[in-house]
């Protein structure tokens, strides 16, 4: 399954690897697929400082929670997203939030769903008949209905 994952949630993991977030982006890669736009990377390298106020990491905790959760993500590039796709997203999200354009549209161009911590932009996308938005919650439940279909090993 294909998960684009807004800002809000990478924020969040790198700020708590053992939140629920944090923990179904470094678990969840056994089942999902996670995508966010690459614009993302160097924001977050933008606000480094903050995130170490924030948590009260050394340089070295920070560029190890970084490596830990960025890994787990494919980092695409805007300029391969299509026209279609980002007027789609325009249309979609320009009276909620212009800023969620191109995670919309990634979502569009990789036939994904849309992983966002947005209260306004889940409620405003499901409005307007967009389905392919998950809350924190729902993906959670995906995710232990793939653990509860795992076989499990028979221990002697």
């Amino acid at each position: 399954m294909k998960i684009i994952v807004d800002s809000n949630i990478v924020f969040s993991a790198i700020l708590n690897t053992q939140s629920k977030i944090g923990q179904l982006i470094i678990n969840g890669s056994k089942y999902f697929k996670f995508f966010t736009i690459g614009l993302l990377k160097e924001e977050i390298l933008n606000h480094v400082d903050k995130i170490i106020s924030i948590t009260g990491f050394s340089d070295e905790q920070f560029n190890e929670t970084f490596q830990l959760i960025t890994k787990r993500i494919t980092f695409v590039e805007d300029i391969l997203l299509n026209d279609s796709d980002l007027q789609k997203a325009k249309y979609l999200v320009n009276e909620i939030d212009p800023d969620d354009i191109l995670f919309v549209a990634l979502t569009n161009h990789l036939s994904g769903n849309l992983w966002t911590g947005d209260k306004k932009l889940i409620t405003g996308l499901r409005r307007k008949g967009y389905s392919k938005v998950l809350n924190t919650d729902e993906l959670f439940e995906v995710y232990i209905t793939n653990q509860i279909k795992l076989p499990r090993k028979n221990k002697r």
